[in-house]
């Protein structure tokens, strides 16, 4: 557990207990505060209470009164579309209100890193896509390098119940737009930005919001190495942003489909091979073609962040490289789930909107595709320039027979269900073929989760018949 700093003797008020709440909760109370409770679900109230907690209505006129400060989770709206009415009291009395990443940074450092050899390090990862799967790619490669890691935030563990930092210990986070929008702290050692395509508007305003939110994660805290992907208009702005000219080499280019130049330093693929590039010279080449946890463009674009990032603090690129080829991936993104006479099965359920879907239909040549469930605005028609890789669709959930209008002429059936989907699609697929589940939808018509989803595709496919 990470003591929270600053508060001591201090009432500071928690608005949300899941996950990242209580272990907020804790950790206010470790560091010498007096931590009021309140969550909008009796639930999650009755939960908190079995854990020993003490609640505090924060609805009330008088809830706010002596108190420091206020805590929020994340999935809490602090501004757009409206803020939650717990929130608005606490702007309309000047209360700061802060997320637990705020308080993780202002509280992660100490004096005892006065006696350290080698002193910690932050890595925090932002983007749109592919977060995940390089931040677990990061904790990854340092774990397999002997350093000492941990990773939280997005995935894994809620930050302050983290380990106090030992001597050289690194800290990965995946960090949400949600999260960096608020955080009143962000200093990381190394920022990383993925990718920015539309999501979460509604929360931010518009893309531009959400881009802003984004970019927080460099403007606030100034990362002594900040790894950008420029694939995108708003991740070169945000390169020549930071950057102090073309040579600037605090800023690490990352790129998947296009070489970069310049005399900077950048690490991009092409056709399956990454590059490294510093001072106009090339440094390190690495095969990613025969690496199974890592298939597909967008997983070479996730191998560029996570090898610039891991370079960025020392490691060398052959150390990179072994660990890169013993990474699995991550359950429900591009996860190879079984091979069975020829036929892979592939889950990748996290593809819940249609730019990862379309990411996920470019990794593969030859696709029996499952898609469907409660389907986002404007459908599945953006994916028209990949359907040439779909030999067949299998059309789940909600939005099924709206999709099934937008294949044109790509072979599909409406299957309803998970079940049916995959039995027909076992059935008819072909030795070389690519049963691959990739929504393109959220999942809360059929399933809670987006984990349930694809932890449901991996035991109807663990069930066929060999």
């Amino acid at each position: 557990m990470i003591p929270v700093k600053g508060f001591k003797g201090q009432r500071v008020a928690v608005l949300g207990l899941g996950r990242s709440g209580l272990a907020t909760a804790r950790a206010l109370a470790a560091g010498g505060a007096e931590p009021l409770l309140w969550d909008d679900s009796p639930e999650s109230r009755a939960k908190a209470e079995a854990q020993g907690f003490a609640l505090t209505d924060l609805t009330r006129n008088t809830a706010f009164e002596g108190v420091a400060a206020l805590i929020t989770s994340p999935g809490i709206p602090h501004l757009y579309p409206a803020p939650h009415p717990i929130i608005a009291r606490a702007l309309d009395l000047g209360v700061p209100v802060d997320n637990d990443i705020g308080l993780f940074f202002q509280s992660w450092s100490g004096p005892e890193w006065d006696d350290f050899e080698t002193t910690p390090k932050v890595v925090a990862v932002t983007g749109s896509n592919g977060k995940s799967t390089t931040t677990a790619l990061i904790h990854h490669i340092l774990t397999h390098a002997g350093k000492p890691a941990q990773m939280a935030g997005n995935i894994g563990r809620g930050v302050l119940d983290l380990d106090p930092a030992g001597d050289g210990a690194v800290v990965v986070l995946e960090l949400s737009s949600y999260q960096t929008d608020l955080a009143r702290a962000l200093t990381p050692d190394v920022a990383v930005f993925t990718n920015l395509s539309p999501d979460h508007l509604d929360r931010h305003g518009g893309r531009g919001g959400y881009f802003a939110a984004k970019r927080r994660l460099f403007a606030e805290g100034g990362p002594d190495r900040a790894v950008i992907g420029v694939d995108e208009a708003e991740g070169r702005y945000l390169a020549d942003q930071i950057g102090q000219g073309p040579a600037d080499d605090r800023v690490i280019r990352v790129s998947s489909g296009q070489k970069l130049e310049g005399p900077g330093w950048s690490v991009f693929a092409r056709k399956g091979f990454l590059a490294e590039w510093r001072r106009g010279r090339q440094i390190a080449s690495i095969d990613l073609r025969g690496i199974d946890g890592l298939p597909g463009a967008h997983n070479h674009q996730n191998a560029c962040a996570a090898y610039a990032a891991t370079r960025a603090l020392g490691l060398a690129p052959r150390l990179i490289e072994a660990a890169l080829r013993s990474f699995a991936g991550l359950p429900h993104r591009s996860q190879l789930v079984a091979e069975r006479g020829g036929v892979r099965f592939v889950n990748d359920s996290k593809a819940t909107n249609v730019d990862s879907a379309a990411k996920a239909l470019q990794a593969f040549p030859k696709i029996r595709w499952i898609a469907g469930g409660m389907g986002k605005d404007g459908g599945i028609g953006a994916l028209a320039p990949f359907l040439p890789s779909v030999v067949k669709a299998y059309l789940i959930g909600h939005s099924a027979r709206e999709f099934a209008l937008q294949l044109g002429a790509t072979p599909h059936e409406i299957s309803e269900t998970m079940a049916v989907a995959v039995a027909r699609a076992a059935a008819e697929a072909q030795p070389g073929e690519v049963v691959l589940l990739a929504p393109a939808a959220a999942s809360f018509d059929q399933y809670p989760d987006f984990e349930k989803r694809g932890a449901h595709f991996i035991e109807l496919v663990e069930a066929l018949p060999s």
